[in-house]
Formats: C-alpha cells, sequence, structure tokens
C-alpha cells in the first residue's frame, strides 16, 4: 500500500522530469536552427559584411541628395556621393562624406557653399562636372561644335548625292546635227532665199558662162 504523499511525490518527481525533457528537446532544435532564418543566430557576423548604421530622413532629403549628385565620391567608382552610398555598400568613404554634408548642411550652408566647401577640401576632382570657366569651358563647347560641324558636313553630302541621283535619273535629249547648206535645206541662216538673191545668183552664173 502507498501513502496518498508518496504517490503525490512520485507523481511530482515524475512532471519535474518531463519538463526538463521537453526544455532539453527545445535547446536541441534551437541549436539546430542556428544560422537558418529568424529563429536561427549568426554564426559568423563578419562574413554579413560591414555594419550598416540606422537610416534617417536625412539620407534621402531632397536637399541632401541633390548636394551629393553634384559630387564624386572620392573611392575611385567615378560615382556621385547619393549613388555611391546607397548602391555600394562596401564603400567607407560615401557614407563619410555623407556625414560632411550633413554637418555642413547644420551650420545653415547653401548648396553652392557646401560644394564650395568640398572644392576647397578636395579639389576639383570632386565635381561630377567641371566648372564652366578657363580651360574647362573648352570641354561644354567643343563637344557641341563638333557635332553641329559634323551635322553641317553630313547635309552638304547629302545634298550632293540628292542632285547627282537626280541627274543621272533624268531622261537625255537626242541631239540633232546641224543643217547641211546644198543639201536641200534652207539657206543661211535657216531662211528661204528671197527674189533679189536668186536674181543676183542668176546674174552671176550668166557673167561666169559667158
Amino acid at each position: 500500500m502507498t501513502s496518498r504523499r508518496d504517490f503525490l511525490r512520485r507523481l511530482g518527481g515524475l512532471g519535474a522530469g518531463a519538463a526538463l525533457l521537453t526544455a532539453g528537446r527545445a535547446g536541441a532544435q534551437q541549436g539546430d536552427l542556428a544560422g537558418q532564418g529568424e529563429t536561427g543566430a549568426l554564426r559568423d557576423p563578419g562574413s554579413a559584411g560591414r555594419p550598416q548604421e540606422r537610416k534617417t530622413d536625412r539620407d534621402n532629403d531632397p536637399f541632401v541628395t541633390a548636394v551629393e549628385h553634384r559630387l564624386q565620391c572620392t573611392c575611385g567608382c567615378t560615382l556621385d556621393i547619393y549613388t555611391c552610398r546607397t548602391t555600394d555598400f562596401t564603400c567607407t568613404y560615401s557614407p563619410e562624406l555623407h556625414k560632411e554634408v550633413l554637418a555642413l548642411q547644420d551650420q545653415g550652408k547653401t548648396a553652392d557653399e557646401i560644394v564650395a566647401a568640398f572644392v576647397a577640401r578636395y579639389g576639383e576632382k570632386i565635381l561630377m562636372a567641371p566648372k564652366p570657366e578657363g580651360f574647362n569651358l573648352a570641354g561644354y563647347v567643343v563637344p557641341g561644335t563638333a557635332i553641329l560641324l559634323g551635322g553641317a558636313i553630313m547635309f552638304v553630302i547629302l545634298q550632293r548625292r540628292t542632285r547627282m541621283r537626280a541627274a543621272a535619273a533624268a531622261p537625255v535629249a537626242p541631239v540633232q546635227a546641224p543643217p547641211v547648206a546644198g543639201a536641200g535645206a534652207p539657206g543661211a541662216g535657216g531662211s528661204t532665199p528671197t527674189a533679189a538673191e536668186l536674181e543676183r545668183l542668176n546674174r552671176e552664173l550668166k557673167e561666169f558662162d559667158g
């Protein structure tokens, strides 16, 4: 016979053992899911690359993006700061340049003043497009002039080819031989001899026979 106390004691021991078994299974399942989806733990955080800073509304502010589109990233990618920092997440230069733009904006500087500050620090190579002055002006004038000159030359060539094709397609008029005097053709000048001319011709023939 077992007393009620012993029965409850044994029953409590079985419940604790079941709880421990359930916890052990849950821990094993969690270990199996490590690195898999949202429930797993990332075994090597460094493999995900450089951690990104928290984004704010100023990162996509129209004023900031407009300024950064005018400035070139110094990492050598030839992209502007905004495009580089939003596409190449391994670049460490564009985020720092972005911070400089935000710091200058906090000082109350205008867009042109921010660009001028970058030029003073990094030189004109920081600009996406050179200033239209001095030698740089040739970069704006020469391409347009070359395009206009090339267009004018092509227009003249096409016009000449059009005229040559039209002349080749036109019908050729037959060439008529000039009339021969004394072969049944009219007299000199292509007109019929007058009576005075016939009389003079008869008189000269009579003098020649006489």
